[in-house]
């Protein structure tokens, strides 16, 4: 504790010294702390979230001067303007995300009492109330919910806002509310504000969907791995890739230029021997083949080669016959022409 500290403290009372110093031990033995209220949260019922918070946070509830005492003797100066009314402080070695999910999570709803504000609108469901025809329709009509008697029994026609966030609670309502078993408020440890590392986060701050968060860092992330891949940005996540790619280039590059290298001759006799067998399989001479060589086979050719060549052997063979036919007529025309002549020189 300052020298500072020291003398604000040295005129209280023992019991408040001691106070003040189990509140500082608290806020200096965790990562976070915070300020939470806990109006309207029963004796019972406080008792219960505090130990259900054991292993996870600790949760001291003290007199509001001394909380701002021991926070301003921390250096925690910007919590202290969140201590007002009934609260208390949550020290805790989780971050405050998680320590905010917590508390929401652990809100149980309870009824509304006359006189307290809404903390949202108030809505009276459309159904059946289950409730006999009596004075209570009247009670619902008289804090605007549309309801009338049916079926023997009150009904409300429609969902009916009957008061909205921000607004008091009268007598009426509240009764009405009771009737029903409608619990419209939720109570339990509000986070305030808490400071982690330095940082002072709201509950606005604090109050995000995890795991669309989560995604959308992740899209992120493979978004900019993407475009650091494509510009060839070296960083400890691309690096890896961008060799596997650089090094198969090289190698596709290296077999297409038939260059000589210990890595890459493996295939470049493999090549070689598909290209030799290629070449082999065109030779109709086997003898002049190599034994090993004589039993490869011409690769097929397509069909459509096959039918083409096959239209074009018969297109040979018709026009070979028509020239022989052609031919045949030149040879009679000849004949009876010589014959002719014959005949006039006898």
């Amino acid at each position: 504790m300052s020298a500072q500290a020291e003398r604000k403290t040295e005129n209280l009372p023992q019991w408040k010294k001691e106070e003040v110093d189990d509140l500082a031990q608290i806020i200096d033995e965790y990562e976070s702390v915070g300020v939470v209220g806990i109006a309207g949260i029963p004796s019972k019922q406080l008792q219960d979230m505090r130990r259900d918070l054991y292993g996870t946070a600790v949760l001291r509830v003290s007199r509001n001067t001394l909380q701002t005492r021991a926070l301003e003797d921390a250096g925690l100066g910007d919590l202290v303007e969140h201590i007002g009314g009934q609260v208390g402080i949550i020290a805790t070695d989780e971050n405050p995300f998680s320590l905010y999910k917590e508390l929401e999570a652990s809100k149980t709803p309870a009824p509304i009492n006359e006189g307290e504000i809404a903390p949202n609108d108030i809505v009276i469901p459309e159904g059946d109330t289950g409730v006999d025809p009596g004075p209570f329709v009247g009670e619902l009509q008289g804090i605007g919910a549309n309801a009338r008697i049916e079926e023997g029994s009150i009904q409300v026609m429609e969902d009916s806002t009957v008061l909205e966030a921000g607004e008091e609670v009268s007598a009426d309502l509240a009764n009405v509310l009771n009737e029903l078993g409608i619990e419209p408020k939720e109570v339990g440890l509000d986070l305030r504000a808490v400071i982690a590392e330095g940082v002072l986060f709201d509950p606005e701050d604090l109050d995000i969907d995890v795991e669309a968060y989560r995604s959308d860092v992740s899209t992120a992330a493979a978004r900019a791995r993407n475009l650091a891949l494509n510009a060839s940005f070296p960083t400890a996540s691309t690096a890896p890739t961008l060799i596997a790619k650089a090094t198969g280039e090289a190698k596709s590059l290296g077999l297409q230029a038939a260059i000589e290298d210990e890595d890459l001759m493996p295939d470049l006799v493999s090549k070689a021997d598909a290209q030799l067998r290629a070449l082999a399989g065109q030779i109709d001479d086997e003898e002049a083949l190599p034994d090993e060589l004589q039993d490869v086979e011409a690769p097929a050719e397509p069909a459509a080669a096959d039918d083409e060549d096959e239209s074009a052997d018969d297109q040979t063979e018709d026009e070979a016959e028509t020239e022989d036919a052609d031919a045949d007529d030149d040879d009679e025309d000849d004949g009876d022409g010589a014959a002719g002549l014959g005949e006039m020189f006898g």
